[in-house]
């Protein structure tokens, strides 16, 4: 086991509730939901919730030197872990709650891709409307949102009222297809042109 693995595993035990997974996300549930980055340009890209890196790792190569990454940790044992790992990103220890004045602190207008890590499905009715809330605040008209629920938390009332609440904030929702080489399995969500 890595160490980054090992203290994700201990961050989990020790909060379960924030972490959500057991396990990193592998690297083709990373592929899956990172698809959006575009290929040119000088995107500003946010990754909310990026854990160890799994994210991290898929976005830095898509971006290969270009634009902005601000990665957005809550948990402060993670978020020094990934600014040692990543001394490219720009690490925020930090609640997602607050991207709009993270993005407007660095000077940056609005987040063209947000890329989430975040365990939907953990939180209460009040925390996603929150959260989703100062995602969409924070994005360009045009811009592109990805998460992944684990196929197991499906059924969950609050994976159903996430999934609403995406259908409510966006104008286009599609579900990617199942990463069964995850663990758990997983699918991706895409979500584009945020309502006003």
């Amino acid at each position: 086991m890595s160490n980054g693995t090992a203290l994700f595993l201990g961050q989990f035990l020790r909060s379960p509730a924030t972490i959500g997974a057991l396990a990193p996300s592998s690297r083709r549930l990373a592929s899956a939901v990172c698809a959006p980055i575009p290929e040119r340009g000088e995107p500003t890209v946010v990754e909310l919730g990026p854990g160890t890196g799994s994210f991290t790792t898929e976005i830095q190569q898509r971006l290969a030197g270009r634009g902005h990454h601000l990665a957005v940790e809550l948990n402060a044992p993670l978020a020094r872990l990934l600014a040692e790992r990543f001394p490219g990103v720009d690490v925020a220890h930090a609640d997602a709650a607050r991207l709009g004045e993270l993005l407007r602190d660095r000077g940056l207008r609005q987040a063209d891709v947000v890329v989430s890590g975040l365990p939907w499905a953990a939180f209460p009715e009040d925390v996603q409307r929150e959260l989703l809330g100062a995602v969409t605040g924070a994005m360009c008209q045009g811009a592109a949102f990805t998460t992944f629920s684990y196929v197991h938390a499906v059924p969950l009332n609050s994976a159903r009222r996430f999934r609403e609440l995406l259908a409510e904030r966006f104008e286009e929702v599609v579900r990617g297809s199942t990463v069964w080489r995850n663990t758990p399995p997983a699918f991706v969500f895409h979500a584009r042109r945020p309502r006003s």
